[in-house]
Parts: C-alpha cells; structure tokens; sequence
C-alpha cells in the first residue's frame, strides 16, 4: 500500500505546479449558477438543513474522531433512502454541467473504489432523480478523484474511453499511480436511483479546492458531468487534524476566496452534504436530478 502522503520534495513541487497549471486548460461545459444555459443540467439536493449528527455541514461537536487506514477501517453500514428525503414537495433545483477535466478515462464496476489505499475512509453515496423528483433506475453512476497526496491514477489499460486523459499531468509520472486505477468507478442506479461506493477523502493539489468529479450516463449518452466539493471549514478541519492529511496543512485554494478555477465563486450548489458516521467514517452524499 502507497503512503499516505510522499515526502519527496521534487513530487511536491510537481504538485503544485499541476494544480497551476489548470488555469491553462479550458472548461468544458462550464455554466454559471443561475445563468442560462442549453447545456444539459442536474440538481443537487441541499435542503439545508442540519442536525446534531453533523449533516449538511458541521463535525463540531461529534464524539468520535475521524477515522482513519481506508475503507478497511470502515465497520458502519452505508444509510437507508430515508438519508435522501426531499420532503413533501420537490424542491431541488437544477445543477450544471462543469468540466470534465483532463484526468478522466473509463473505470471499472466497483463498489470500493479505493484499491487499498490509505486516508479518511468515505461512504460515497448518490441518488439519481427526474424532474419529477421519481427516481431513476439503470443507469451508471462514475466518479473519480485524486489521493491524499492530490495525485490521480493513471492505469488506462482496459479502459474504452482514455483519448482525454494526460497522463503526467495528472499523475505527476509517480510509478505508483501509472500502474493503479485507485479511487475510480462505476455503479448502476438501482430502482430507487441509488448508488453507493466505498472510498477516502480525497486530498488536493495547487489551485483547486478538494473535489469529486461524477458523471451520469443513460445508455452511454451523458446525462450530466460534473464536480462536488466541500465546506471550506470542513476541508480545513480534516487538512489540519487528520494523520493522513495534516502534514500537507490546508489547501491553498479555498471556495471562499473565490479563486477555484472550476467552480470560482458559485459554488453553493455543488456542495456535498455530509456527516460523521458512528465509526469515524465520512457520509458525503447528494441528490442528482436530471431533466
């Protein structure tokens, strides 16, 4: 298993000169919140509210501290439908497209999508719904993101779709990552909409704030590509305190200075809602809603 975090200073820099290096690559897709738009969109469930188990926001206060070793240390269940109620009206709103990114290519159908690797383990958990808020059935659910180190795998063999990917852009050529397909995967909706997958919180890299990227597909045609994010206090919390990630200190782009080169200033839509499960685990879940 790779290390939670390299120590190798040449890779560090490498890093940092990734994430500044996004400024250059064009969005795809990228659609101002509120504005008007052709481009296909998604909702996402924030109703907004939260409680003293930490959802939709705050850990402050929870009695346990964050877990950590991965997915191997996760012992909670992943949460019944009742986690995505929407109340008696539907009342999500639509979510836009944004980029797809250049760190993409097709993965395999898994559940844990962590391929042993180390970190704050994280129940990822989506619910696909119509416009009608009924859900959505049969169709498959990607995502993927980088590791603690803010580094992407970059193992494309087997997969049907790499034409995107740039490979030491992304990697950062770590002979770790070239040969892996860690925290990448797909799942099917089952007939309440819902997918589950088994992962760590993922680290960041210079000028991006942490992220999931996710797309929805019906019968391979997309429905939807996109990317959540996190509550600045949260990311600082888990950045600052956490084994895994504290030595690395807290990101250097934060959603509230505006200067994420996706999301930029509007960013309250994609956030997750999350909270802390009784293991120590992070529950990071959303609605997504598609037209």
């Amino acid at each position: 298993m790779k290390n939670a975090v390299s120590k190798n200073p040449s890779r560090r820099r490498f890093i940092k000169q990734l994430g500044l290096g996004l400024a250059s690559i064009p969005l795809i897709g990228l659609v101002a919140c509120g504005g008007g738009s052709d481009s296909t969109e998604t909702a996402s469930n924030d109703t907004g509210s939260s409680d003293s188990s930490g959802s939709t926001g705050s850990s402050t206060g929870s009695s346990t501290s964050w877990a950590s070793g991965g997915t191997a240390a996760m012992t909670a269940n992943f949460p019944d439908d009742s986690l995505f109620v929407l109340g008696t009206a539907c009342t999500v709103a639509l979510t836009k497209n944004l980029t797809e990114g250049p760190c993409y290519f097709t993965a395999d159908t898994l559940d844990d999508i962590s391929e042993e690797q180390t970190g704050l383990p994280m129940q990822l958990c989506f619910r696909v719904i119509d416009n009608s808020c009924n859900p959505l059935s049969g169709l498959e659910v990607e995502v993927w993101h980088c590791d603690v180190a803010g580094i992407y795998s970059g193992d494309t063999s087997g997969s049907s779709d790499s034409s995107g990917f740039s490979s030491s852009f992304c990697t950062g050529n770590d002979s770790e990552a070239l040969r892996s397909k860690w925290f990448r995967g797909t799942q099917i909706t089952d007939s309440n909409g819902r997918v589950n997958f088994k992962s760590c919180f993922p680290g960041w890299y210079s000028g991006r704030t942490i992220h999931i990227h996710f797309r929805v597909r019906n019968n391979n045609n997309d429905e939807v590509v996109s990317q959540l994010c996190f509550p600045d206090a949260f990311t600082a919390e888990i950045c600052t305190t956490h084994a895994n990630y504290s030595s690395r200190g807290i990101q250097d782009t934060t959603l509230s200075a505006g200067r994420d080169t996706v999301f930029g200033s509007s960013y309250d839509e994609f956030l997750f809602d999350y909270q802390q499960n009784s293991d120590g685990s992070l529950l990071a879940y959303k609605t997504i809603q598609i037209s």
